[in-house]
């Protein structure tokens, strides 16, 4: 990382133009991969990214660049260019950093990087051997364990330098089942921001024994029919739905623009008032958590919906200029290589009062959507299409035979006041959530809830 005369020196060159802030972003970054077949090592990978990224602001015009060498040989031409296409001046501001401290909220224990490998490919292997022990219907078994440290360093105009390093791993396994010519998968993807000893909580068994579970319940599944039907989503990971119909259009990067249904709507309500829902960026090791977000500000837990009313967006710096709001410290960024902007961290609906066995009172005919798979949302519009990955039929407020096929449709307007029961069970799920500035990593989460008047697409012939 540079040190701080030469970024003070970098920012006040910058400020030698028309740009009214300067901040410059700086990175290192181990990215560690291994991915196992049947047992087998198959591939493992380490990719390095280091690099600057430098963006000038003169009211609500940003301009931005970035190089993947940080020496004087790179930067000056960037911030050339970049005084450039903000407008020259002849002013003379000198910046003056101080250094901000603070106390590390995600302490590791066990580091990747200093664990020999065959201790991380054991614990693949640990979860191979698990999902292949749970039935002999088991025919092949994928995993993969992502290791990654980030380091990060980010200075401003306005005297601002501070630090931030990010550990994160996450193991993804997927089963396969045959019986016959019938194949199906199933799969299980935890993740922290820890190190290796997260899997000392969180056993590489249940990981694949739980992928295997998957597999062999969708193996049985018949066809799921459609239709509008009450739909009972689970927690943890069925909490995508809210990420991706209704998180999306809070996001600042919409709002700004009205291209998000949610744009001018902060005291109204929104949802049913059983729904209350926060993203919060200070949980203690959650896989989306950061000590700041990429703008150097703390991060924040942030009510977004409180008993039904919309009370906060996520806001970044320059779109709050654009609003005329203040940051919610909700800035992100994949790599140097993006401009930062507005995104979730670990979003989720709070818990309610009802119990699950509520949930399923007086349903005649419904789906129980056990695990939820991707999809995707239009957040001009919010509508969604989300494919179910385990699901079951609800007859007479009982949970039945498993179906496969299943994919809900709605809108996210519509899905936020048709939750009419919220459970107490919450729990969050991990994702990479992809958007303008970049894949970065994100909880997803909700207690068990209810929906009612959803469209449910199906593949059974009724």
């Amino acid at each position: 990382m540079l040190n701080k005369e030469t970024l003070e020196r970098y920012l006040s060159l910058c400020m030698s133009s028309e740009a009214d802030f300067a901040e410059i972003y700086e990175e290192n970054e181990v990215n560690e991969t291994i991915t196992m077949l049947s047992g087998k090592v198959e591939n493992v990978n380490t990719v390095v990214v280091s690099g600057i990224g430098i963006r000038l602001y003169k009211g609500v015009q940003s301009v931005y660049a970035f190089s993947n060498e940080s020496d004087d040989a790179s930067v000056l031409p960037l911030i050339d260019d970049l005084v450039s296409a903000i407008g020259r001046s002849d002013r003379q501001e000198d910046v003056v950093l101080t250094r901000v401290e603070y106390e590390n909220r995600h302490p590791v224990k066990v580091e990747f990087e200093k664990t020999p490998l065959k201790d991380k490919t054991d614990l693949l292997l640990r979860a191979n051997d698990a999902a292949f022990a749970a039935d002999k219907r088991i025919e092949k078994v994928q995993g993969t364990l992502l290791n990654v440290r980030q380091d990060v360093q980010i200075s401003n105009s306005e005297g601002r330098l501070i630090s931030d390093r990010r550990v994160r791993t996450r193991m993804m396994v997927q089963a396969y089942a045959r019986e016959g010519d019938n194949l199906q998968s199933g799969a299980d993807r935890p993740g922290a921001g820890k190190g290796l000893e997260f899997y000392e909580e969180w056993l590489p068994e249940d990981i694949g024994r739980e992928a295997a579970r998957n597999a062999l319940v969708n193996l049985v599944a018949k066809d799921c029919p459609s239709g509008q039907m009450t739909v009972v989503i689970d927690n943890s990971f069925g909490g995508v739905i809210f990420h991706e119909a209704c998180g999306h259009a809070l996001e600042a990067s919409s709002v700004s623009k009205n291209q998000s249904v949610f744009s001018g709507k902060l005291g109204q309500q929104i949802a049913n008032k059983c729904v209350s829902a926060v993203d919060d960026g200070t949980i203690p090791n959650a896989w989306g958590s950061e000590n700041i977000d990429d703008e150097g500000n703390f991060q924040k837990r942030r009510v977004l919906i409180k008993d039904g009313i919309l009370t906060s967006y996520m806001i970044d710096r320059l779109n709050g200029r654009r609003m005329g709001m203040e940051s919610t410290s909700s800035s992100r960024r994949e790599s140097y290589k993006f401009e930062p902007t507005s995104r979730m961290s670990n979003t989720f609906i709070l818990e309610g009062d009802s119990t699950f066995e509520e949930l399923f009172e007086g349903v005649e005919r419904g789906l129980y959507a056990k695990k939820m798979g991707g999809g995707s949302v239009n957040p001009q519009t919010g509508e969604f299409n989300f494919a179910v990955q385990e699901g079951y039929m609800i007859e007479n407020g009982k949970i039945t035979y498993p179906v496969k096929g299943a994919a809900l449709i709605g809108n996210g307007r519509d899905i936020l006041f048709n939750i009419d029961k919220v459970c107490s069970n919450l729990e969050r799920g991990q994702g990479m959530c992809g958007a303008a500035s970049g894949s970065i990593p994100t909880d997803v989460g909700q207690p068990a809830i209810r929906v009612t008047n959803i469209t449910v697409g199906g593949t059974a012939n009724e």
